[in-house]
């Protein structure tokens, strides 16, 4: 990373840096993107200083443009370049007078601010400088604004000059929780969340917030954040430039919040006739116009101006329009909430109207609804008791619906309430996601111990709900079913908690061997919930059942269904769930990119939610990636973000453990492997864990027994977990145990058996979309080939799994298989060879020896013996007149297609 004092972008300070280093031998065009107040000036400022002190053959100059010089032909270029003057406006012949002007003994870089605001003709000019004088050693840096700021042709230029263009990205929460640390304000997870959002993660705007508002506002939760005051000043600006028309219009947008559609708007706001003040406040920046499939969507969609805009309103206007909106609205949950804040003061009818409204939109999992829905009816009870239950189901709610940020805010005050099983079971489910299984147990069983199921079984059944969660986690199908059937016992299975208890059943009745079973408890189970929030579990648990038992097809599109949080009531805890197996899918399928993209989403989803329980399960699949490309730094930042150690629960230990035998494995390191595949040989992982199809290990974990020389303890290992798969009859387990139990039958020189184990895989794997393991198996196979003398024959194996691998994008593994090929020796030409030559074998030996290999890594990268690396070594010593490694290193450099 670039030693940098802004926060947050320092992967994007390296990108550009090193895009302008590159001009030292190719000129470039670098476009940085980003709305107001993200910070592109301040990495330009940042690059600047970086670059500047690299030395004085190093020519910075820097320029910012102004709108009123935007008509100015070639203003900039004559700011930036001074001395350049010709007749004529043709902007490529003023390309070359830039180019001969520049100076002649180093790098020169133009750095522009606000370009959207440059002149057309000196983005041309410039443009063609570095088009047409790529080694002039120039590199131009641009900052702009996105459309529809500044001048739209200025806009066409960057965007076709452009050589590199970058988004400004917004902060994350982190780096927001890092901002307001420097200015000595230590905010809560939720806390750093809210300002994120509320501000866009855009640094100007924090930076003034957290200068602007009183720092005991930052202790409660998710505090009203007013607007910065440099954008309140603007927006009062803005609507004194606007009709009466116009200022309502915004003002109903504002207290609607989220988009609505204009003839909503238009209700609250009392307007006929809404274009010319719709076009109007748009030309102001103080609403958004889009189409929906249905209508006509208008919101306020930066909550800053939101807040701007609410701030020039007085408490009677406010609460006039919020009575407007209550008429307005169709949704019961929005007119309920609008007649609390046009309320001064609480409502009990409304306060049970909130609740009642709140257990129904609960009772079909439209969890995020609900907790809105009962923080205004706490807020607004009187009675203390009725005030601390409701308060108690928010937080329930707000973890239902995946905000534990938020929920965890609450703890506090949760754990000062009177103690009933309802407050155990919040705090445990809780403590489910933050990932945390000994708090969890703890505080479920005391619930249980408090709950009376004959008087209470609708609560009864929501703890039982929570232990179906807490023992998926502890991967105890067993007890997840017996918890499950349960809830089903307390309250029937029509009831929402049983449906929602059931729609993960089928996932303890697989962990069990019941697949069949689960299979058709799903079945069934969509009689129950098809569509809406509930459906989205049962969506999740079939896709995650229908992957371990290789329907591939039919998971990933119940996956992708279940992955989204944008329609009713979807819960993000959810969705994180189905990032996690459909990024799986995606990687078993090779879609490498698309499965890292889906990480990546999946990652700040659950850094903004805060469900750290789930977070192991998506960088495993990154940290797989990156290790197969030979992406090093990237595999270990990966495998660093989803560690976990033995005290958190087994669903984070088990692909925590994968991730790290994935590096090693890439890096050929079989004894690393073991290592971190050890935990998964104990008793607790003897069940569920080794269940076919959940968690693809043991054929890992059998194949470095064989490569590090232990066949007798692979052959002990493979036998139960072979015995298993028969039983299941899974296919894709099955291949996978072949592959490790053809290896070792060639191991053990038993050829013949070797290629009826490798060819049973490949044929198992043939109605399967698995691109991966059919490359995995082929590789295997080859290698196993190559070693029992038989190259002709592996050649062509070796080949199909480096076309696997290729296509993949695995070049880790693609460069092993060059080596085999090389190693087989097939292709090599031996005619005329020097007797003294190295063969293919010994060729492929001292290379990796060269890089600092030791014998016994050799061997695990080759699949040779020990004893057969040394005995090439001794020859190559011999032919090279050598004694040592150090000095074979020194004869034949590092070949770094061959490092590892």
């Amino acid at each position: 990373m670039s030693p940098s004092p802004l926060i947050g972008r320092g992967e994007l300070l390296d990108v550009l840096i090193r895009a302008v280093e590159a001009s030292a031998t190719t000129s470039a065009f670098v476009v940085l993107t980003g709305p107001a107040g993200i910070g592109a000036s301040s990495i330009l400022r940042e690059v600047e200083r970086t670059v500047g002190s690299e030395g004085e053959h190093t020519v910075v100059r820097r320029a910012a443009a102004v709108p009123w010089e935007t008509q100015v032909p070639f203003g900039l270029v004559m700011q930036l370049v001074p001395g350049v003057r010709i007749d004529g406006t043709n902007p490529v012949e003023w390309g070359h007078r830039i180019a001969d002007a520049l100076s002649t003994d180093g790098v020169t870089i133009l750095l522009i601010d606000d370009a959207h605001d440059c002149d057309p003709d000196s983005l041309r000019a410039l443009a063609s400088a570095v088009r047409h004088h790529r080694s002039a050693r120039l590199a131009v840096v641009c900052t702009r604004k996105p459309l529809p700021d500044g001048c739209v042709e200025s806009h066409r230029v960057l965007d076709r000059a452009a050589d590199l263009s970058v988004a400004v990205p917004s902060l994350t929460v982190s780096a927001v929780a890092e901002l307001a640390a420097l200015q000595g304000i230590i905010l809560s997870p939720s806390s750093a969340a809210h300002l994120t959002r509320h501000t866009g993660g855009r640094p100007r705007h924090a930076v003034a917030l957290l200068d602007e508002v009183p720092r005991e506002t930052w202790k409660g939760v998710r505090p009203d954040l007013p607007a910065p005051a440099f954008v309140e000043a603007d927006v009062r600006t803005a609507l004194a430039l606007c009709t009466d028309d116009a200022r309502r219009l915004v003002s109903a947008a504002t207290v609607l919040e989220d988009g609505r559609p204009l003839t909503t708007v238009c209700d609250v706001a009392g307007i006929d006739d809404p274009w010319p003040a719709v076009d109007l406040a748009e030309q102001c920046a103080l609403v958004t116009v889009r189409r929906s499939s249905a209508a006509t969507i208008l919101e306020v969609h930066d909550p800053t101006v939101r807040a701007a805009v609410l701030a020039t309103m007085g408490r009677v206007e406010r609460a006039q329009v919020h009575r407007a909106a209550a008429a307005a609205e169709a949704d019961p949950a929005d007119q309920l909430a609008h007649l609390v804040h046009a309320s001064p003061l609480p409502d009990p009818l409304v306060s049970d109207r909130l609740d009642a409204l709140a257990a129904t939109r609960a009772g079909i999992g439209e969890w995020a609804t609900a907790a809105r829905l009962y923080l205004l009816s706490s807020r607004s009870t009187q009675e203390p008791h009725a005030r601390e239950d409701r308060l108690v189901r928010a937080v329930d709610a707000l973890i239902g619906a995946g905000d534990m940020r938020t929920a965890s805010d609450y703890i506090a005050e949760i754990e000062s309430l009177r103690e009933t099983p309802t407050r155990n079971a919040v705090l445990g489910y809780l403590a489910i996601l933050r990932g945390r299984p000994n708090e969890a147990e703890a505080r479920l069983t005391r619930a249980w111990q408090l709950v009376r199921t004959r008087h209470d079984p609708e609560v009864a059944a929501v703890i039982c709900h929570r232990q179906v969660l807490h023992n998926l986690a502890r991967c105890d199908g067993a007890n997840l079913v017996l918890w499950a059937d349960r809830a089903v016992e307390l309250v029937g299975a029509d009831h929402a908690t049983a449906v929602e208890a059931q729609s993960i059943r089928g996932l303890g009745l697989a962990g069990t061997g019941r697949v069949a079973e689960a299979l058709s408890s799903y079945r069934d189970l969509w009689g129950h919930a098809s569509t809406g929030a509930v459906g989205q579990r049962v969506q999740m648990g079939a896709g995650w059942l229908h992957f371990a038992t290789d329907h591939i097809d039919l998971a990933r599109s119940e996956l992708e269904a279940a992955a989204p949080t944008d329609f009713l009531g979807g819960s993000t805890r959810i969705s994180l769930w189905a990032h996690g197996w459909l990024a799986r899918i995606y990687f078993v399928t090779g879609e490498w990119d698309a499965a890292l993209r889906l990480v990546g989403a999946g990652s700040d989803l659950a850094d903004r939610s805060g469900a750290a329980l789930i977070v192991p399960l998506l960088q495993w699949t990154a940290t797989q990636i990156h290790a197969l490309r030979g992406d090093w730094v990237a595999a270990a930042t990966s495998a660093h973000r989803g560690d976990s150690g033995a005290r958190d629960y087994e669903i984070m230990r088990v692909p925590s453990a994968l991730g790290r035998a994935a590096i090693a494995e890439a890096r050929a390191d079989y004894a690393g492997v073991l290592r971190a595949l050890a935990p998964l040989t104990e008793q607790w992982a003897q069940f569920d864990v080794s269940e076919p199809g959940f968690w693809a290990w043991p054929d890992v974990y059998a194949n470095a027994l064989i490569v590090e020389g232990r066949l007798e303890q692979a052959d002990e290992f493979l036998i139960p977990h072979e015995a298993r798969v028969r039983e299941r009859g899974h296919r894709s387990a099955h291949a996978r145990l072949a592959c490790a139990r053809g290896r070792l039958h060639g191991a053990m020189g038993d050829l013949d058996s070797a290629r009826a184990s490798f060819e049973d895989a490949l044929a198992s794997l043939a109605p399967l979309p698995l691109m991966y393991d059919r490359a995995r198996v082929n590789y295997a196979y080859g290698q196993t080939l190559r070693r029992a003398g038989k190259r002709r024959e592996a050649d062509a194996v070796v080949s199909a799994a480096r076309e696997g691998y290729l296509a993949l994008g695995a070049t880790t593994y693609v460069r092993r298989c060059d080596r085999e090929l090389k190693a087989g020796g097939v292709h090599a030409v031996l005619k005329d060879r020097a007797h003294d030559a190295l063969t293919p074998q010994e060729d492929a030996v001292s290379s990796l020896v060269a890089t600092g290999m030791t014998n016994r890594e050799v061997a695990a990268e080759l699949f040779l013996s020990v004893k057969t690396v040394q005995f090439h070594l001794t020859r190559v010593y011999a032919k090279m007149g050598i004694r040592s490694r150090a000095e074979l290193a020194a004869a034949r450099p590092t070949d770094e297609s061959s490092t590892t």
